[in-house]
């Protein structure tokens, strides 16, 4: 299983909340993207997509770090 599941979407796809697996932890968009940006979520990263700030999994062919 992934460790961050994407839990609500937007009519575009943009990724709005996440669930985090293994603390069971609920985010928004933002507090996932304030976490990575504090270290606590490594195998992620931020991107620029169309101005938003967007959380991404690194790209290293692990499936269980996907956003599923």
């Amino acid at each position: 299983m992934a460790r961050i599941t994407v839990t609500n979407e937007s009519d575009s796809g943009r990724n709005l909340n996440f669930h985090d697996n293994r603390s069971g932890k609920d985010m928004t968009r933002a507090q996932f993207v304030t976490e990575i940006n504090r270290g606590n979520y490594n195998q992620y990263y931020v991107r620029e997509i169309n101005g938003i700030d967007t959380p991404v999994s690194k790209p290293d062919g692990i499936e269980s770090n996907n956003l599923d």
